[in-house]
């Protein structure tokens, strides 16, 4: 979903949360850039490490992760005994062991009890993807830094407003961001598709509000501890900032939802319907959300070349995991019934597979911990469909044919049905051939690609949003 990916990758035995790391090395002088990519199967993801030298001799650095938006991570510790290099990311459990080899370090990256070989190299400066789509200041028109309260919740949201030099009042989009935390462009994978798609539709003259999420950026608050349902008070909140708005024809107000966004759009409109005027599902779900995951852990087994047999197995897991989740209110025993299946599964395993997960422990916390997570318990239960038929306003639900995250057919057809039974007037569904879950135009559509493609979103869904929307608001 969120890619992310908000960003959870599903491979290997369950789901395991992984996030790309930098490094920087300069042969035996280790200050400087180190470069690296990250090969996590269904994904390459470079990782970048800043190191310098404090007053007193001793090592600090940060980490980036640039294809996943990621600057600044702090490094807890960072040693070089040449040959020897060793970094510690205690914020996401993650480390480094290498070798200095030549002008690079050879060694391995550990993570959620997982191990990847990793390569860092010296580079001059954090290499940079061309993005050709990304807008370039000065804009033409009205950019403003805005700070809204979700009062109930207790969390200020710090977001940016752009608004068409105009003397009338105009219509205006809320972009709703996929799963994780995500920063007010959606940062992912190099690309910056929010910023993209608002300064398109700004320049048509839709005002557009995106936000930093909870805890993100500017705003206050975890996400991590929060379910759509929380993101969407959060949405309704910012409908009441632009409702409050002079520049902003309130009776035009709509929602714009990406992903896990394409959930919370549903849920506002069917909350609020008489502040909402249309939505935008952009690869939203019309299933449950354990059946989107049924589908991205299918493709990511099939992917690492994995056996019928071994298919079969992870589906079995994931099945049992997620009825427990489902039935089991009590954390206590949540965390015993997983660990009780998690432990049969491992042991169906070859001792080379056994090895491969590192160390069983770790991983098992890891899982734990992502199957206990109130975000992850509420998207396996919850149905998007009861939300859907309570949508009345205009809707426009579109998905990439390639998009090996949100299956187009099985989604597009079950939020169509959800609308036909609503008794909603006013739908449009579209199935994009050639694009995936980010709508750029691909070649296989997995998630590999998406930092590789210059695009960052398909100018004929750009077209397609604007001139839907116009011609519901002018």
């Amino acid at each position: 979903m969120r890619t992310t990916l908000r960003k959870i990758i599903f491979a290997a035995l369950i789901l395991i949360t992984l996030l790309a790391v930098p490094c920087y090395c300069q042969q035996k002088n280790i200050e400087g850039i180190l470069v690296g990519t990250l090969d996590v199967s269904v994904a390459k993801l470079r990782v970048v490490f800043k190191i310098s030298k404090n007053e007193d001799g001793s090592l600090n650095a940060t980490m980036d992760s640039p294809d996943q938006g990621a600057e600044g991570i702090p490094v807890s510790k960072v040693s070089f005994e040449n040959p020897k290099l060793m970094i510690e990311v205690n914020s996401i459990k993650g480390s480094f062991e290498g070798t200095l080899k030549g002008d690079s370090f050879e060694g391995q990256w550990k993570q959620g009890g997982m191990t990847f070989p990793l390569v860092l190299k010296h580079s001059e400066e954090i290499p940079k993807r061309n993005r050709p789509q990304e807008p370039k200041k000065p804009y033409p028109y009205i950019e403003e830094e805005v700070l809204i309260e979700n009062a109930q919740a207790g969390v200020k949201l710090a977001g940016t407003l752009t608004i068409s030099r105009s003397d009338k009042p105009c219509a205006a989009v809320i972009l709703i961001s996929g799963s994780g935390a995500q920063d007010r462009n959606e940062a992912v994978f190099g690309h910056k598709p929010f910023l993209v798609l608002a300064d398109y539709l700004t320049r048509k003259g839709i005002a557009v509000l995106r936000v930093d999420d909870r805890g993100i950026g500017g705003s206050t608050g975890n996400a991590a501890n929060s379910t759509s349902e929380d993101f969407a008070g959060d949405v309704i909140a910012e409908v009441n900032f632009l409702k409050s708005r002079r520049e902003i024809d309130s009776n035009k107000i709509g929602l714009i939802g990406h992903s896990e966004g394409g959930i919370i759009a549903p849920m506002v409109a069917a909350q609020v319907p008489d502040d909402i005027g249309f939505i935008v599902l952009l690869a939203g779900t019309g299933v449950t959300g354990k059946k989107i995951l049924y589908y991205q852990n299918d493709l990511a087994q099939k992917r690492i070349g994995a056996s019928e047999e071994k298919q079969k197995i992870q589906r079995q897991t994931l099945e049992i995991i997620f009825t427990i989740i489902k039935t089991e209110k009590d954390e206590k025993n949540i965390e015993e019934k997983v660990r009780e299946v998690l432990t049969s599964t491992v042991e169906k395993l070859s001792q080379k597979e056994k090895d491969e997960l590192g160390d069983i422990e770790i991983f098992f916390q890891t899982q734990l911990a992502i199957i206990k997570n109130p975000w992850m318990r509420f998207f396996v239960s919850y149905d998007p469909k009861p939300a859907l038929r309570k949508v009345k306003c205009s809707v426009l639900a579109l998905n990439g044919q390639l998009d090996k995250q949100v299956e187009p057919k099985q989604n597009l057809s079950a939020i169509e049905d959800a609308l036909k039974a609503g008794g909603n007037k006013d739908y449009t569904i579209k199935e994009l051939p050639g694009l995936n879950h980010l709508f750029q135009h691909a070649e296989t559509g997995d998630v590999s690609e998406y930092a590789e493609i210059e695009e960052t979103i398909s100018t004929e869904v750009l077209e397609i949003i604007s001139k839907w929307i116009l011609e519901r608001t002018e």
